[in-house]
């Protein structure tokens, strides 16, 4: 079988394409910044480059809030052309007519059963993807997600982990999010682009992040974490003094022998969502 995954991100664009699982080739387009839908439907063909997509199965991640009755996109905070546009019409504008029906994932979502497929786990995950926002996604036996708000587990980048008296102002409004300590927008703005090599266990950022995982184990309670997106897997190298941090003193209704870890690519939503097409067309 071949599946090819489309994940619209908050910058660019990537793509995958898997037969029978094993992915063939990945493709990015050009960076851009809150894109209309013109932009984002080249932004698709260049990611392409021209390769052939002719698939079985096509499966479509991208960000903001999903009305899976209508197919469409109702608020994209950092993709407005996404918003209120059918998104199969979507992908028949950039990949032509004559498609297979596309299914649908959140961007969270498809990053996380990724991980979980790929790495063949077991028990709960948590994967929280970092990058132009903040988003999670909790996957346990079989693939399966745990649904709180809406298709995610609750909104995670909008956690309140205020270090001090004066808490930066995340993009919803919100004081002291972790968006607001770990997002592209924050990092950039404090540390340059290239913010994650650069970080430490005692910048803020970081703090803000382990003061979530804190949080995380006594919400969710997961065997594995694992941080993603293009933020979270340029944290590998802290990735041991993170967990280190984490486990002082925390609480006991966390399981014992969790693991932390990273993504190992830019990828693994586009990856993640051709899989998740492929079960949908199985």
């Amino acid at each position: 079988m071949i599946s090819f995954g489309v994940d619209i991100g908050g910058t660019s664009v990537k793509v995958a394409s898997l037969r029978d699982g094993a992915v063939s080739w990945t493709g990015k387009s050009a960076p851009f910044a809150r894109p209309d839908t013109e932009q984002i439907i080249e932004a698709i063909r260049q990611a392409i480059a021209g390769r052939d997509v002719s698939a079985d199965a096509i499966g479509l991640c991208c960000p903001g809030l999903l009305d899976r009755a209508k197919r469409m996109i109702t608020l994209s905070v950092n993709v407005p052309g996404l918003v209120d546009l059918p998104l199969d019409e979507l992908i028949a504008q950039a990949l032509g007519a004559g498609r297979p029906p596309v299914a649908i994932l959140s961007d969270a979502n498809a990053v996380g059963y990724d991980i979980y497929m790929r790495r063949n786990l077991s028990g709960r995950l948590l994967c929280l993807a970092l990058g132009t926002g903040v988003g999670a996604s909790v996957v346990d036996e079989g693939g399966t997600f745990l649904h709180v708000s809406g298709e995610s587990p609750g909104h995670f980048g909008q956690l309140d982990v205020t270090l001090d008296d004066h808490p930066p102002i995340g993009p919803d409004g919100g004081a002291g999010s972790l968006e607001a300590y770990i997002g592209a927008a924050a990092l950039a703005e404090h540390y340059g682009d290239q913010a994650a090599p650069q970080l430490t266990p005692n910048d803020p950022p970081v703090k803000a992040l382990v003061r979530a995982i804190r949080i995380a184990h006594a919400i969710y309670r997961p065997q594995h974490i694992c941080l993603t997106g293009g933020i979270g897997v340029r944290l590998k190298p802290l990735i041991e003094q993170i967990k280190t941090v984490v486990t002082n003193n925390l609480t006991r209704v966390a399981r014992p022998n969790w693991t932390l870890t990273t993504g190992d690519n830019d990828y693994h939503a586009a990856t993640g969502v051709a899989r998740w097409a492929e079960r949908q067309h199985v």
